[in-house]
Formats: C-alpha cells, structure tokens, sequence
C-alpha cells in the first residue's frame, strides 16, 4: 500500500496561495523582468526564506507556475466534459483543445516569456506534456483526416500557438482575434479535400 502523502499545513497553503498569486500579478502587470525572490516575497507578503524554502529558486518558482495549467489542461482532455474532454467527435475535440491551449497560452504569455528569457533548464515534466499534447492532437488529427501526416501537421499547427507571433498577438490585448485565426487554421486542416 502506497504512503500517503503528507497533508499541507493550513498556513503552508495559504503562504504557497499568496506567493503564486503575487508571481503572477507581477508578471502580468510587470512583465518577466519582475520575478525576483524579493519583489515576489514583497508583494506576497511572506519572508524570501518561505519562497526558498518552498520553491527552491526562481527556476523552482516558475516550474510550480508553468506545472499548474498544463496539468489542469491534462485532466481537462483526458477525464473532463466535452467538448475538450473525451465523448464530443474528434473535429470539436481537436477545436476545444486548441482554443484552451491559446487561452492558456494568452493568460500565461509573460510566464513563458519568464521562463524561456531565464536561461533555466526545461521544466521536468516538459517531456510528459508535450508528449501529451502531440498525442492528443496527432490521434484526433488521423481520426478525421488520415490521409494526412497527421504528426507532422499536428506539430506545425501546435507551434503555431506558442510562436512569437502568437505571443505578441497575446500581449498587444489581441487573445480574440488570436482565437479566431488559430480556429480557422485549425479547421482549414480538418477540412476533406473535394
């Protein structure tokens, strides 16, 4: 029988709550430059040495920000409702992803930025979540189009969320309009040729 896991201290959570919240207050009103361990802890409202503590370092710090939606996203896709969730057809599945991902990638744009300007190691379980998204869209992708290289397609229209484009898109207040183009370029792709 497995372990159990150690339940949180209440004032542990709250301090965790607080120091992720300040993060990304400061990245979104402040932008990458703003993530040191003293605004964080500043704005938190905690000591340097909880966020250290906790968290480890800066990379530590950003690893916890860039974890949470991608695992909230993972969940999403493989146990949650349809649409982005399993039951809907695979063209709705494959939309409803994109568009959570290009939300995801528009409300987390100046995390990204933080974290690929830091010069840190890839996020431990970066492996396991762009395996998860390759899989996913690579699988819906050959279900409606299997003439298709379904993969290769399925990369390029993935990278095309996270490209510089999409980001300035992002930051210039443009997530609407991001939307819809990454909608139609996805459905371009699913489209049958006559």
């Amino acid at each position: 029988m497995p372990a159990e896991q150690p339940r949180e201290r209440a004032d542990a959570a709250r301090n965790r709550l607080a120091i992720l919240a300040a993060t990304r207050t400061l990245l979104a009103d402040h932008g990458a430059d703003a993530i040191t361990m003293d605004k964080v802890a500043a704005a938190a409202g905690v000591g340097k040495g909880t966020i250290f503590h906790r968290f480890g370092s800066r990379s530590g710090l950003l690893y916890a920000l860039v974890a949470e939606p991608a695992e909230t996203l993972m969940a999403a896709i493989s146990e949650g409702p349809p649409p982005l969730g399993p039951g809907a057809p695979a063209p709705a599945r494959l939309l409803a992803f994109f568009d959570a991902m290009t939300v995801m990638m528009a409300d987390n744009v100046e995390l990204m930025s933080a974290y690929t300007s830091a010069s840190i190691p890839p996020h431990p379980r970066t492996a396991e979540f762009h395996g998860t998204w390759d899989r996913h869209i690579t699988e819906l992708l050959h279900e409606v189009r299997p003439d298709l290289d379904a993969e290769a397609a399925g990369r390029l229209l993935f990278s095309s969320v996270g490209s510089e484009a999409a980001r300035a898109m992002a930051r210039a207040g443009e997530t609407g309009r991001l939307r819809s183009a990454v909608r139609a370029l996805v459905e371009s792709v699913l489209r049958q040729p006559e």
